[in-house]
């Protein structure tokens, strides 16, 4: 089958990215608006994206949906797609990108298929198309080949196999570094700020671990506008561990330290409005002030 028009839940920002690369190279990329914010319509806009008036004509046009956005708000989308598959009668593959545990992509399997549709596996690894890269979408499932023409449209397909949960699987293990090295970084200076030893911490980093602390420099402050939308990521990411009998805790505190920094004012910037001459220093600070045993003290 030759895909033509590809319909994407949500034009956010690695959606709106991948639908712009796709776009770019002759594919009609279409999504709903209905009821999304005005961020995420400007986003749509940027990526060439076609409107549909609902999900049901979305997905009649659609040769294949992929869904892309927040981890928490995956089951929810399936759910609805699942919806829209039963109102037209249609058959379409549904590909879930989304950083959910191979149990919650055994679950949103059942959703899709038994409403008519054919589930795809994904996980995606790396940044967005928009800012020049080249993101990898790990891809299995029984009907996962029919993504591999997408290879080098701007994305990199990467086909895992015919079992649903290995291309979950990948982006869970994956992201548990990468977001979970992140999250780790925050809770050793917060702690260090709390106890007056952040300068002092800091000028041990210089010497010894110059190359992470350049990493934090660089990267800590613009973590609060993602933080909100990687709780649910850390939680599926735990859940994944404990299957696997691997303790889960790790990114359960992980979880709550991305909780702790949506709960600051910093949280309300988007990736486009972070403040990129906000300091590590100022961020830590801040973020200090919103420990929960600290605030509670205070009251």
């Amino acid at each position: 089958m030759t895909l033509r028009t590809i319909a994407i839940l949500s034009p956010g920002d690695m959606g709106h990215g991948v639908g712009k690369a796709l776009s770019e190279h002759g594919y009609d990329v279409i999504t709903c608006l209905a009821g999304r914010s005005q961020r995420t319509k400007d986003l749509a806009a940027a990526g060439g994206f076609r409107d549909t008036k609902s999900l049901d004509e979305m997905v009649s046009e659609a040769d294949l949906i992929m869904s892309i956005l927040v981890p928490a708000e995956a089951m929810g989308v399936a759910e609805d797609v699942a919806d829209a598959l039963r109102a037209t009668g249609l058959s379409r593959p549904f590909a879930d990108c989304n950083a959910v545990s191979p149990q919650t992509a055994r679950r949103m399997e059942s959703v899709i298929e038994d409403a008519g549709g054919e589930y795809i596996d994904g996980g995606i690894i790396g940044g967005s198309p928009a800012r020049g890269a080249t993101p990898r979408i790990y891809t299995s499932g029984p009907g996962a080949g029919i993504m591999d023409e997408l290879d080098g449209k701007g994305i990199a397909v990467r086909n895992l196999g015919p079992e649903i949960g290995r291309a979950s699987g990948i982006k869970m293990c994956y992201a548990s570094m990468t977001k979970g090295t992140s999250a780790l970084r925050v809770a050793m200076l917060t702690t260090a700020q709390s106890l007056g030893l952040y300068d002092e911490l800091v000028a041990e980093l210089s010497f010894s671990q110059q190359g992470p602390l350049s990493a934090m420099e660089s990267g800590v402050p613009g973590l609060p506008a993602n933080a909100g939308r990687w709780i649910g990521e850390m939680e599926e990411i735990a859940a994944t561990f404990d299957a696997a009998g691997v303790t889960p805790h790790f990114h359960q505190g992980a979880a709550e330290i991305f909780r702790l920094l949506a709960s600051t004012p910093f949280a309300d910037e988007s990736p486009e409005t972070i403040d990129r001459d906000r300091s590590l220093e100022e961020t830590i600070r801040v973020t200090s002030e919103y420990v929960p045993s600290l605030t509670q003290s205070a009251d």
